[in-house]
C-alpha cells in the first residue's frame, strides 16, 4: 500500500502510514485526489467510466485515525494503472485507433511523405478534445504522491519528512536528448548532428534500427561510442508490427535482445512508441524509453501520467515527456520552441525528467535545424542558471537504480544516506508551506522551487 510513495521519495517507511478504509469495488473507474486524475477500484462510492468535471474526490473520503490515514482506494494499484496505462484497456476508442494505426503502418512504406503527414493530421484532428491524460504534460502520478506526502508531513509530529533527493548533487531536474535514426539519410547526418550537440556540451543517445533500414557496421557503432554518445536498440526493423501478436513479439524480442548484447546497448525503444507493458519481461534490457507522458499526438494514445522514471518489473522506464520534433513541425505546424519550453517548465516544477526525441531526418533543413539549436541553447541556459542535470539515458538509469537501493539511516550524528553512489546523493526535507508541499535540500537553507500544484490552470 505505502511502497509506491516510499519508493518515489525514498523516505523512511515508518513516516508513511496509509491503509484501506474498506473493501474495494469489483469494477474500476476514474476518480480524483485533489487535482490528480486516478483510475482503479474504489471503496464505498461509485466511480466514472470517463473523465469529466464531476469526478469523485477521494481526498474527501479519506480520514485519519490513530496516526494512520485511510484511503478509499489502493494507492499501489492506482499508481500502477496510470504508469502502465491500464486505464486504456477499457476504451473502445483507443482499441479502434490502435487497429487504424496498424493498417496505416502496413501501408506506410508506399505512402509519400506529404500524404503521410496529411493522413496523420486527419487522424489527430480532435486530439485537443481528449480530456486525459492532460496536455501538454500530465503529472497525475506525481501530484497524487505529492499530496499524500503532504498529508503525511502534517501528521508527523516533527512536521517534516526527510527523503533522498531525486537527482545527484542536488540537481533541480534532469534532461536527456535522444535521436531515433530511422533512415539511411538520417544515419548519414549523424556526424553533423553530433557536432551540433557537442557545440552545446550535450551528449545524446542514438536509437539504432538493427535490420532492414541501413547498414549497421562495427565501425559505425565504434564511432558513436568514441565520440561519447550512447547506443540504444530501436525496435527490430521499424515496421510498426512489433506488438502485432504475442508469438511474433517473442520471436522478434529474441533477435532484439541479441542485437542489444552485440551492440553493447543497455536500453530499448520500440518503433512509433508502440508498447505493451505486460510483455516487457521478454526484453533483456536495463531500461526502456517507449512510453509517452501524454500520447495524444502519437499513433497509440495513452500516457504514463508521470515525469519521473519508474520500474516495470526489472526494466526502468524513462518516459518521453515532451512532444516529438515530427509532431511539432509537421502536425502542429509549429517552428518555435514555445511548446517545448512550456513542457520543460511544467516538468521542472515537479523536478522531473525532461526527455526529448529529435530525429536526424527532421532537423536537416535550415529552419528545423535552427529551432533545434534554439532548444539546445535554452537547455544550456537552464543548466547554467537553475542546476539542470543534462546527461544520457544510461547515466539516468545508473543513478535511478542506485537511488532505489539507497536508504536513510539515523544515528547519534543525525541522518545519513547509505548505499552505492551515496556520495552524490543529497538529503531533502518535505514540509508544509501555505498549504502546499515544500522541499528543502539539507544544508542549503532555501526551498527547492516550491511546487505549484495548480500550475496547469
Amino acid at each position: 500500500m505505502n511502497d509506491a510513495l516510499v519508493q518515489y521519495y525514498r523516505c523512511p517507511e515508518e513516516s508513511i502510514q496509509y491503509a484501506l478504509r474498506g473493501a474495494l469495488s469489483d469494477a474500476k473507474g476514474y476518480f480524483r485526489f485533489g487535482d490528480a486524475i486516478c483510475y482503479g477500484r474504489y471503496s464505498g462510492a461509485a466511480t466514472s467510466s470517463v473523465v469529466n468535471d464531476s469526478l469523485r474526490d477521494a481526498s474527501q473520503d479519506t480520514f485519519n485515525r490513530n496516526g494512520a490515514s485511510y484511503l478509499p482506494f489502493d494507492l499501489a494499484e492506482a499508481v500502477l494503472n496510470l504508469r502502465c496505462e491500464l486505464y486504456t484497456t477499457t476504451s473502445p476508442r483507443m482499441q479502434v485507433e490502435s487497429a487504424l494505426s496498424r493498417i496505416y503502418y502496413l501501408l506506410r512504406p508506399v505512402i509519400p511523405f506529404a500524404l503521410r503527414s496529411y493522413l496523420k493530421q486527419l487522424y489527430l484532428n480532435d486530439w485537443e478534445k481528449l480530456p486525459f491524460p492532460r496536455w501538454p504534460v500530465d503529472c497525475s502520478v506525481d501530484s497524487l504522491l505529492e499530496q499524500l506526502l503532504l498529508n503525511s508531513v502534517n501528521a508527523n509530529p516533527a512536521r517534516q519528512i526527510p527523503f533522498i533527493w531525486f537527482w545527484p548533487e542536488g540537481a533541480s531536474s534532469c534532461a536527456i536528448m535522444t535521436h531515433d535514426v530511422e533512415t539511411k539519410l538520417g544515419q548519414q547526418f549523424l556526424p553533423t548532428l553530433m557536432d551540433i550537440d557537442d557545440g552545446f556540451g550535450i551528449k545524446a543517445s542514438f536509437q539504432i534500427v538493427p535490420e532492414s533500414r541501413y547498414k549497421v557496421s562495427s565501425e559505425f557503432l565504434a564511432y558513436l561510442c568514441e565520440r561519447g554518445f550512447e547506443i540504444v536498440i530501436h525496435d527490430l526493423n521499424h515496421d510498426g508490427h512489433l506488438y502485432r501478436s504475442r508469438e511474433q513479439f517473442l520471436q522478434r524480442a529474441e533477435k532484439i535482445n541479441s542485437y542489444g548484447r552485440q551492440y553493447g546497448a543497455e536500453g530499448f525503444r520500440a518503433a512509433v512508441l508502440y508498447r505493451n507493458q505486460s510483455w516487457y519481461d521478454a526484453l533483456q534490457f536495463s531500461y526502456d524509453m517507449s512510453i509517452p507522458n501524454v500520447g495524444h499526438l502519437d499513433p497509440q494514445h495513452g500516457g504514463c501520467c508521470t515525469v519521473m522514471p519508474y520500474f516495470i518489473g526489472n526494466i526502468l522506464e524513462l518516459p518521453v515527456t515532451t512532444v516529438q520534433d515530427y509532431m511539432l513541425f509537421y502536425i502542429l505546424d509549429d517552428y518555435s520552441t514555445t511548446l517545448w519550453e512550456r513542457q520543460i517548465d511544467l516538468v521542472m516544477q515537479r523536478h522531473g525528467l525532461i526527455s526529448f526525441i529529435v530525429h536526424p531526418d527532421y532537423v536537416m533543413k535550415p529552419r528545423e535545424r535552427s529551432v533545434y539549436e534554439t532548444l539546445l541553447a535554452h537547455l544550456s541556459r537552464i543548466r547554467r542558471d537553475k542546476g539542470l542535470w543534462i546527461t544520457t539515458p544510461n547515466e539516468v538509469n545508473r543513478w535511478w537504480r542506485q537511488r532505489a537501493a539507497m536508504r536513510l539511516v539515523e544515528d547519534g550524528n543525525g541522518i545519513r544516506i547509505e548505499g552505492a553512489g551515496s556520495e552524490r546523493a543529497r538529503i531533502a526535507y518535505a514540509t508544509e508551506k501555505l498549504g502546499q508541499l515544500s522541499m528543502t535540500l539539507s544544508g542549503s537553507g532555501q526551498p527547492v522551487s516550491p511546487l505549484e500544484l495548480n500550475s496547469r490552470k
